[in-house]
């Protein structure tokens, strides 16, 4: 088979990166080979992994077969319900720990040979994970701004790039960095500033080398409630909710139409036994069922995709001197003060 390279851009989705998987896995039968690769939060793990050289089949074979409770760690929270994870929240900054899915992340890059972000680049594959570091209000792309804290960004550890990444605020406790000055950096979910990074591998679109696809869930209609909704959602849901309300507007109000030209619209919901279910970012206990409709959901989202896409007609359309008008979209790396 003749490869046709590209470059994908994940969105962040928790344990629905499953599907991420499935558009992945269509397009390499379409004939497509990704060379550089950007993910936030779960996008950045599926990222992480293909550029360490996974197929597919390797891919779908764990996500099917994986624990996904163990993604949120041991702790107080595991073994003292509310107290714990009160007590979590106030002094840990986070109900969760996410020291079981750095390790994961990184014996599954191990098996490839796989450790730091340098691995990867004498390879020659390039990754850009996001993350965002509350202390100073910004966005970081890894490895690229890891510069700032003085450290080299060929040696820093992919695991813990991911683990900074998934960090969703509150769920999840933050990661601590210090930079050279010994000043702690707290590092949260890259999604809280741009959970759909489109932007950030648009040189090659530029140049004209490669398109960049971009992979993306959508919820499909509207969530209804059979038997009521509940008027005081718990805690974590509210704030889960606050959080993947402001992710999906920021990132929306910066798409422009060839974004979502070249963009893989991934749906969450799936149909089991006639009932229509939607698969929820930390819906942790999903079952082996949900995870395979989910990968289908992937599979067949980019096999239609496909059937439409024009690179030579893209570029004519939004590349060359359309290019400032596209990227004007990007969105800043500050937060507001």
């Amino acid at each position: 088979m003749l490869w046709k390279s590209c470059c994908g851009v994940f969105e962040g989705g928790g344990v629905r990166g499953i599907g991420h998987v499935g558009a992945a896995c269509a397009m390499q039968e379409a004939g497509y080979q990704f060379t550089d690769l950007a993910g936030s939060s779960a996008g950045a793990i599926a990222a992480a992994l293909l550029a360490a050289g996974y197929s597919c089949d390797e891919l779908k074979k764990e996500m099917e077969s994986l624990d996904y409770m163990k993604f949120k760690g041991k702790g107080l929270a595991s073994h003292f319900g509310l107290p714990g994870k009160a007590f979590s929240i106030v002094f840990r900054l986070g109900i969760y720990n996410t020291v079981w899915l750095e390790g994961w992340v990184g014996e599954m890059l191990k098996e490839k040979g796989i450790y730091t972000f340098g691995d990867l680049r004498k390879k020659g594959r390039i990754l850009k994970i996001t993350a965002s570091d509350l202390t100073d209000r910004r966005l970081l792309i890894l490895p690229d701004d890891l510069k700032d804290f003085g450290l080299d960004p060929d040696l820093f550890s992919i695991a813990r790039a991911v683990r900074m990444s998934v960090g969703i605020p509150v769920f999840f406790q933050p990661v601590r960095l210090r930079d050279k000055d010994g000043r702690e950096h707290l590092i949260v979910d890259g999604g809280l500033l741009s959970n759909y990074p489109l932007w950030i591998l648009d040189h090659q679109a530029d140049a004209g080398i490669c398109p960049v696809f971009g992979f993306r869930f959508i919820d499909g209609k509207k969530k209804e409630c059979k038997g009521g909704c509940s008027a005081r959602p718990n805690l974590v849901d509210y704030l889960k909710s606050i959080v993947s309300t402001s992710l999906d507007a920021f990132d929306n109000s910066h798409l422009s139409a060839g974004d979502y030209e070249r963009t893989v619209r991934i749906p969450t919901s799936v149909k089991i036994r006639g009932e229509t279910k939607k698969i929820h970012a930390a819906d942790f206990d999903i079952t082996h069922e949900e995870s395979i409709l989910l990968f289908e959901n992937g599979r067949r989202a980019a096999g239609e995709f496909l059937k439409s896409w024009d690179f030579d007609g893209w570029k004519r359309r939004y590349g060359g001197s359309n290019q400032k008008a596209r990227l004007s979209g990007q969105p800043q790396t500050d937060m507001v003060e």
